[in-house]
């Protein structure tokens, strides 16, 4: 029952264009606010950060890492890919490795272990995905479609559907059970680079490099909202983080700002521009509604 959606879905009520009023609290940040990237290297911390604490030396891959996950079932197991084309299987203080991942033909970028922790689901930049039973390290599944690299991917919070964004423009979900592509988001105009079902799993929310977010609902395909446009992001999206209770959507952007969107509206509430910044990672504390910010001078 897969399904590409028509423009039409972004010409209704879905579209979002926000203006000044509905903004409720802006943070703005001083250089003086920001860091010092001289004196984080100084004395005493420059003498610490050449100190190895490390519990566990994983040495497996001949490539840069580019994804790694942790299971949430056992604290010991976890996976990651590379670009030597290869994930691996590993337990942390148990040997080198435990599993080799091996069917990708481009480097592993995504890396993801489904809720129960028996499913592990890596994306390449071949444009597959492929779902490995996460204690024999065998592969279960191939899924395709998306015709360039994946960008990651996510597990719903209740079952085995997998999601991944693309390259291409687009998002795809798939059974991984069945081995069935149940629908094609289509409707962003470049990269797909961040995504996730809601965690009560009846919404999609995706950020792409055309700098919108959008909301879907991953039953019919349709948009939701695509939310776009000042007071909201001038250049992509490159993280995003969801409420646990559904409500908020907090995205990072290449233009150095972070918003805070509210899904059922599509409105911007909250949003923090800090400069001279590039933000590359999104927390959010969800039992105590804190949110972390890494932020990466440029």
């Amino acid at each position: 029952m897969s399904s590409r959606n028509s423009d039409k879905n972004e010409q209704g009520q879905g579209d979002v264009f926000l203006d000044d009023s509905d903004i409720i609290h802006e943070v703005t940040m001083d250089d003086d606010d920001l860091p010092d990237a001289e004196d984080s290297e100084s004395g005493s911390d420059r003498e610490n950060s050449d100190e190895d604490d490390s519990m566990h030396i994983f040495t497996g891959h001949n490539g840069e890492v580019y994804a790694v996950a942790c299971s949430p079932t056992d604290p010991a197991l976890v996976a990651t890919g590379s670009g030597d084309d290869r994930g691996f299987l590993w337990k942390i203080g148990q040997g080198d490795w435990a599993s080799e991942l091996l069917g990708h033909k481009d480097s592993v970028s995504s890396l993801a272990f489904s809720t129960d922790g028996q499913l592990l689901a890596s994306g390449g930049f071949d444009g597959l995905v492929q779902i490995w039973d996460a204690s024999s390290g065998n592969l279960k599944c191939q899924l395709d479609g998306p015709v360039q690299g994946i960008e990651w991917v996510r597990w719903h919070p209740r079952g085995h559907l997998v999601l991944a964004g693309s390259e291409d423009s687009s998002v795809w979900m798939w059974n991984a059970d069945k081995v069935a592509n149940l629908n094609v988001f289509s409707g962003h105009s470049a990269s797909v680079t961040c995504g996730n079902f809601t965690p009560d799993g009846k919404t999609i929310c995706t950020g792409s490099d055309d700098a919108t977010l959008r909301v879907w609902n991953p039953r019919s395909g349709e948009i939701v909202h695509v939310v776009r446009g000042h007071p909201y992001h001038t250049e992509g999206l490159t993280c995003l983080a969801l409420s646990s209770d559904s409500s908020l959507a907090i995205t990072g952007s290449k233009d150095n700002s972070v918003h805070i969107v509210n899904i059922t509206s599509g409105k911007v509430c909250f949003f923090v521009s800090p400069n001279s910044l590039m933000l590359f990672f999104l927390l959010f504390f969800n039992s105590f509604g804190v949110l972390a910010m890494r932020f990466s001078l440029v």
